[in-house]
């Protein structure tokens, strides 16, 4: 299998993006591989500290392992939303392929130093690992919400963009452009999306020539999903969009199977329902797109 870094170079210059999808039981991480393979695309399964927690850190990273022996594909670890050095170590130790070390709730200068002093000692322990940082404001929690937290203040510029990676050195960079954690109820009903700030994207690309991650895109209009690869996104987020179709799934076999109570036949149609997700998703961002500057593509 090809290094993540590998994954992300390719797709960058075909102008397509990795899709990640974050796992919480056994049905999501037999879902997104499984979609990934029909479509013989790359894919991230990311688990962040809660569910890792639940999942646990080191068995996540086994049964990873046995799905990309078993069907020889390319499925990267990627240890979302860590918030503390020993999580991410622990992570590392375990065989992630990668770890967002998130302190964006920090003031920015906080964020940056110690977030430095994580790139530096992750990478003692696997010079290969890709540590992303995250700065801005893009709520949080995948979950669903009454309202929309105020973002607007909390967008990241270019200029803090480079400074950020110019200082930290980190691989990959997660920024706030109009994107956020979980969704509306209005979203789940379809009768609104999430809108991004193209122009935004396309300019921290430029100041930064990192990969550039969207955390936060359940919800999102397909179009600016599409147009936000063009102008410099390597890795879209999913998450939310799972959970709830992990729930209404769920409701729908106890429902049709009322009187069941063997899991390996209530649970084969949620796993089919997650597929069907993953897979979309996953087509969309493989589609194309217009690829970023060409002085951008080292």
């Amino acid at each position: 299998m090809r290094s993540l870094r590998e994954i992300l170079s390719d797709a960058q210059n075909r102008g397509v993006a990795v899709g990640h999808f974050n796992v919480s039981d056994l049905t999501m991480l037999q879902a997104v591989p499984a979609a990934a393979r029909e479509l013989s695309v790359p894919v991230l399964v990311g688990a962040s500290e809660g569910e890792r927690a639940f999942l646990g850190t080191r068995q996540i990273a086994a049964l990873v392992r046995a799905l990309r022996e078993q069907y020889d594909c390319e499925i990267s670890l990627n240890a979302d939303h860590t918030h503390s050095l020993a999580k991410a170590e622990e992570a590392v130790i375990a065989g992630f392929d990668s770890v967002v070390f998130d302190l964006s709730a920090l003031p920015f200068e906080a964020n940056a130093q110690q977030t430095k002093q994580a790139v530096e000692a992750l990478k003692s322990r696997n010079p290969s690992l890709l540590v992303e940082g995250e700065i801005g404001d893009i709520g949080s929690g995948s979950e669903i919400h009454d309202r929309a937290p105020e973002l607007a203040r909390g967008l990241t510029t270019p200029e803090e963009a480079r400074q950020f990676v110019e200082f930290t050195r980190v691989d990959v960079l997660a920024p706030a452009v109009g994107n956020m954690h979980g969704m509306l109820a209005s979203m789940v009903g379809g009768s609104a999306r999430k809108r991004l700030d193209i122009d935004r994207i396309r300019q921290i690309k430029a100041a930064t020539g990192s990969f550039l991650t969207l955390h936060g895109a359940s919800g999102t209009d397909s179009m600016d999903l599409c147009r936000a690869i063009g102008a410099g996104i390597n890795i879209i987020h999913i998450n939310t969009e799972l959970r709830v179709t992990w729930r209404r799934a769920l409701e729908d076999s106890l429902s049709a199977q009322a009187r069941e109570v063997v899991p390996y036949k209530i649970l084969p149609q949620v796993v089919e329902s997650l597929k069907q997700v993953v897979r979309a998703r996953l087509e969309l961002f493989n589609q194309p797109q217009s690829a970023a500057p060409s002085e951008l593509a080292s």
